[in-house]
């Protein structure tokens, strides 16, 4: 059986153009989902689909990444399928486990992919180094919320009055920024 897997990192992307370049493979089952490639425990449709995948099948990948984000991920995914006597075919590198040629170049892109990962890490590591040391802001600009209001708002919802949600909405801005606010607050009193 011809099985694809495909995966996109967010909700807003489109996985049509994974979808459009495995047409001519006669995929007969699809595993799609919406979500970081970072921790393959957190993916419940490549989980589902290596469970599903039996002897004689063939996974088709629109590219490494699409799969697995490090080596070692990718290295492991594949060992699984191998073990379950399952072929991996990668379309963008040209790669088809089912033989020798395919399994080394399987091993090399993996590592180029990775290197390219760590060194754009690296690189925005040291943009953002740069910046401090010059002195310039990065990153998101800090959401301003009056100080006063804060803390009103701060007690109510210790004291259990007001969810987080409420809070957040009287400050007029995110859960995440509410509760990014509570850590300053907390540190600063020792609580």
């Amino acid at each position: 059986m011809n099985i694809a897997y495909v995966r996109v990192s967010t909700k807003e992307q489109n996985e049509g153009r994974q979808l459009e370049a495995l047409k001519p493979y006669s995929i007969e089952k699809i595993f799609s989902e919406k979500v970081s490639g970072k921790n393959t425990k957190d993916r419940p449709e490549l989980q589902e689909m290596l469970t599903f995948a039996r002897t004689g099948d063939t996974v088709y990948i629109e590219s490494i990444s699409r799969l697995a984000r490090n080596t070692l991920d990718l290295l492991h995914i594949v060992e699984q399928l191998t073990d379950k006597g399952v072929h991996l075919v990668s379309l963008t590198e040209s790669i088809d486990t089912s033989t020798p040629q395919g399994t080394f170049m399987l091993s090399v892109f993996a590592s180029l992919s990775q290197l390219e990962r760590e060194v754009t890490k690296q690189r925005q590591q040291e943009g953002i180094d740069l910046a401090l040391k010059e002195g310039r802001a990065y990153g998101r600009p800090k959401v301003e919320v009056d100080s006063r209001q804060l803390q009103k708002v701060y007690r109510q919802w210790k004291a259990g009055d007001i969810t987080a949600s409420q809070a957040a909405k009287l400050l007029e801005v995110t859960r995440q920024v509410f509760y990014r606010r509570v850590k300053e607050i907390e540190a600063s009193t020792g609580k």
